[in-house]
């Protein structure tokens, strides 16, 4: 079998144990207190190779943000980023994380506290649900903001 391919199930098969069956870390917000942020990060994690969905999941968050939170984009009170965690200069913000592959992390910021918290729902909502997918992410920022 094509070398590639082999590679190409592999990180397929990766996704799909990361995202059914590992038990989602910080999904919810594990007791952190994540109102009130006075800077939020939505940080997209992943490797140089990446499946169609860790594709889709930036396009889509990336939309949403510039979209529905331009103002706080502007001003730096919300930052959106793809983090290649295979370059160098990403380590330390992968090991700060702690993202060792494909994920999506939401870091709100309360006075001057890291409230970092993976979110893996956006997994089960980038592959066909637009709208459901940026009403998510929109409701969930809108929380953090208290707006």
């Amino acid at each position: 079998m094509n070398k590639k391919i082999i590679i190409g199930v592999g990180i397929i098969v990766l996704i799909l144990l990361t995202v059914f069956v590992v038990k989602p870390k910080n999904n919810a917000t594990n007791g952190l207190n994540l109102t009130g942020a006075t800077k939020v990060q939505v940080f997209l994690f992943h490797a140089t190779q990446r499946c169609p969905t860790c594709i889709r999941i930036g396009k889509l968050a990336k939309a949403t943000v510039e979209e529905r939170f331009a103002e706080q984009l502007k001003s730096g009170k919300i930052e959106f980023r793809e983090i290649n965690i295979d370059l160098p200069e990403n380590k330390a913000l992968a090991e700060k994380f702690q993202a060792t592959g494909s994920a999506f992390y939401i870091n709100s910021i309360k006075n001057g506290q890291d409230n970092i918290a993976e979110d893996t729902m956006v997994w089960q909502l980038a592959s066909g649900y637009e709208i459901k997918f940026k009403d998510y992410l929109s409701n969930k920022l809108n929380t953090i903001l208290e707006i």
